[in-house]
């Protein structure tokens, strides 16, 4: 019913901005559980599947081939490593230890599941790597480079939500062990004083953006991906590993780790632009899938349950390992299964003072969630 790309890409914002609007005005707590990033990926694929909108547009392709790679360079423009080691410590080698728990789970989750699971679901794995050592711009980034199908793709974004919302709860109610915890883990006195002090010492209050702001950010977003797209066209592939996107997607990762430790990294409002297109792109993944994959979704389910289960005891060694407090090996887990969205909830929860020092941590994960993601997606290809 919908043909022209303008409505086509009016109607994939319309519908990410529809769902938010509605979180905000009604306050349903049925959006803590099903967060509305499934339902902006799951409406595009009942309207997609019904003829309501196209298989196929110029908008799509528009999104998939230009957006995507301005919404990493603008997630990336915010990371501080270092602010983040010098706020959280030890805090970020549990968190490092739970992003191996993600790349060695991966592989272990899949191979037990894997008969029962399409050729290509190593894919549909790799893809949701990204997402829980990164976050929603990583799984998009990721699919990108393992060129994921959509409905393993769908997988992943169902797997992302399902799982989360059962590791959630253990986040938060690990906050009521944090007695015994800390003493199995032989925490340092005063540490979480000396991290609210560093953090207090290095607040810096952000100033509104501007309309220059968000040319600038604009310019260097659409900067970068001209020059990893001409760069990465130019550069062999050696098929299945590396594609010509997966060269695309990583320049453009290192391009922006590498202007986040430039004078781009103060303008404000990079991280909320980049998540209101992402969000769109989002959409736009649910308009290109199909419902074929949801027969698979059971075993892709339980694989992903071992996997968790691996990350999480990844956690605890770190925790007993560093010495590492209850509060901070929660946030250190939920910057790498959550994201941004989800690491501040944790945060809040367990210590409020430590809320920027999740944020801190969780954008650790942008910069290491495609790189990451993409290798995880390789195990995974080769217990296939």
């Amino acid at each position: 019913m919908i043909e022209s790309p303008g409505a086509v890409f009016a109607s994939l914002c319309g519908i990410a901005a529809f769902f938010f609007w509605v979180e905000k005005a009604t306050g349903w707590k049925l959006f803590r559980y099903i967060v509305p990033l499934i339902w902006i990926y799951a409406t595009p694929v009942v309207l997609r599947n019904v003829g309501v909108l196209p298989e196929a547009s110029p908008a799509y392709d528009l999104l998939q081939v230009h957006a995507l790679p301005m919404i990493i360079t603008l997630l990336l423009l915010s990371v501080d490593v270092g602010k983040a080691i010098r706020v959280m410590g030890k805090g970020v080698l549990v968190m490092l230890l739970g992003t191996a728990g993600v790349v060695l789970g991966a592989p272990i989750g899949f191979v037990a599941v894997k008969h029962w699971l399409a050729p290509d679901a190593w894919k549909g794995f790799g893809a949701l790597a990204g997402s829980w050592i990164g976050g929603t711009g990583n799984l998009a980034a990721t699919a990108a480079m393992l060129e994921t199908p959509p409905e393993q793709f769908g997988l992943a974004v169902l797997a992302d939500t399902v799982i989360y919302v059962g590791w959630l709860p253990l986040l938060l109610l690990s906050k009521n062990l944090a007695g015994p915890f800390n003493r199995w883990t032989r925490v340092e006195k005063g540490r979480i004083e000396r991290m609210e002090r560093v953090l207090a010492d290095e607040a810096v209050e952000e100033r509104p953006a501007t309309f220059r702001d968000y040319i600038f950010l604009f310019a260097l977003a659409s900067g970068v991906t001209w020059l990893a797209a001409w760069v990465g066209g130019r550069l062999p592939e050696f098929e299945p590993v590396v594609s010509t996107s997966t060269w695309t997607i990583l320049i453009v990762t290192t391009l922006g780790i590498l202007l986040s430790f430039t004078p781009a990294k103060r303008i404000p409002a990079s991280h909320e632009l980049a998540m209101g297109l992402l969000y769109v792109f989002v959409a736009r993944m649910g308009a290109v899938a199909s419902l074929s994959g949801l027969a698979q979704a059971p075993a892709f389910l339980l694989g992903t349950a071992i996997w968790i289960s691996v990350h999480g005891v990844f956690c605890l060694a770190g925790a007993w390992l560093f010495r590492v407090d209850v509060h901070s090996a929660a946030i250190a887990s939920a910057a790498n299964i959550g994201g941004a969205a989800s690491a501040p909830v944790v945060a809040a929860f367990h210590r409020e003072s430590l809320v920027p020092a999740s944020i801190l941590m969780a954008l650790l994960g942008y910069a290491m969630g495609n790189y990451l993601g993409w290798l995880t997606g390789q195990l995974c290809r080769l217990v296939a």
